[in-house]
């Protein structure tokens, strides 16, 4: 907890004295350098009892700083990574059944209709069914969740599935947010617009005083470093603890997940556009590999992979993500075979 420490008489006056004086230009004046409010007591006390452990020896103030990145450089060990990021849609809002709803009601404030709330109940317990198989007995979630009201929402009625010894923590991330359709919505001049997007291209239509699924990727870009840096550093473990079952929730909107998979394994934009969205309150798992990689191959068949549009590529890429270690590239990627026409000559396989 963070507590506000009042200023002493003493120290108010020994600031006020050390003040400049007011006609001095402000280049020229030394401002005062107390901080009233401390995080844990002093800096040092707050590296002290850092709840992952790993920031301890790190003095720069920066905790990415205090992780080793590769074998050998640190004595600090990695902490082990969650084992599966899960990617939830929201259940059904009222928007889904009903397209005038945006022509009187902003985006961000929709709701979820019953049966969307059921889905997302259902959603938590599947997720903790799946979670439970593993046979951990300290396992744990930790949520990043959409502002928008039926993510929200969502996230309440998924979370009843968890107690709360079970939640080390959740934060509410406006990147992973809907794509913006523009404010309140014309129903028939966006039906006339998401027949230009069909004709002009999925990823890069941007829609009138809203975004193009490229703008998206651009936002999903920045919290995916963040959530590698938060995964580096193992800022989701509960205090004391180096659990290798912590599992991460994302809780958001169709295009958003669709553009996170893209950018998290590098699609291209004709991939992209080939996915089929989600179903509301459905999920899709990437789940460490052999290797420590993330692969969609790990928990899904072949055949709901297809379903959500993945293509001959794209599965032998999460075939390869299932046994590959963090850092290593695919020297043999069949993407870079196929887009060189030349590379038939040689026996390259496609």
């Amino acid at each position: 907890m963070c507590e506000s420490r009042p200023l002493t008489s003493q120290s108010m006056v020994a600031t006020l004295t050390s003040t400049p004086p007011s006609f001095l230009p402000l280049w020229r004046r030394k401002l005062p350098t107390f901080n009233p409010t401390q995080c844990l007591g002093t800096g040092k006390e707050a590296l002290e009892i850092s709840s992952n452990g790993y920031i301890k020896t790190n003095t720069t103030g920066f905790p990415e700083k205090g992780i080793s990145t590769r074998p050998g450089t640190s004595s600090t060990p990695r902490p082990p990574r969650p084992r599966r990021i899960i990617l939830v849609r929201h259940g059904e809002s009222e928007g889904n059944v009903d397209e005038t709803v945006y022509t009187r009601v902003p985006d961000p404030k929709i709701d979820l209709t019953e049966k969307g709330k059921t889905e997302a109940e259902e959603c938590g317990w599947r997720i903790r069914e799946m979670i439970e198989k593993d046979g951990a007995d300290d396992w744990k979630v930790y949520f990043y969740v959409s502002p928008y009201k039926r993510t929200l929402e969502t996230l309440r009625y998924l979370g009843l599935a968890f107690e709360r010894s079970r939640i080390s923590g959740m934060r509410e991330e406006p990147r992973i947010r809907e794509q913006d359709f523009g404010n309140f919505q014309d129903r028939e001049k966006m039906r006339l617009d998401k027949a230009l997007r069909l004709r002009y291209g999925r990823f890069f239509y941007r829609f009138p005083n809203g975004e193009s699924a490229a703008d998206v990727y651009d936002r999903i870009t920045g919290f995916r470093e963040t959530l590698k840096a938060d995964i580096d550093i193992g800022r989701f473990q509960p205090p004391g603890e180096q659990s290798p079952n912590v599992n991460l929730i994302i809780v958001s909107h169709g295009l958003a997940l669709r553009v996170f998979l893209m950018r998290w394994y590098k699609w291209t934009v004709e991939q992209f556009e080939g996915l089929n969205n989600m179903g509301n309150g459905n999920l899709i798992v990437m789940q460490k590999g052999y290797g420590g990689r993330y692969s969609l191959s790990m928990h899904h068949n072949e055949e709901e992979l297809r379903e959500f549009g993945l293509t001959d590529e794209m599965l032998i890429d999460q075939e390869w993500q299932k046994t590959a270690r963090i850092g290593e590239l695919n020297y043999d990627c069949p993407m870079v075979n196929s887009f060189f026409p030349h590379f038939e000559d040689e026996g390259c396989i496609t």
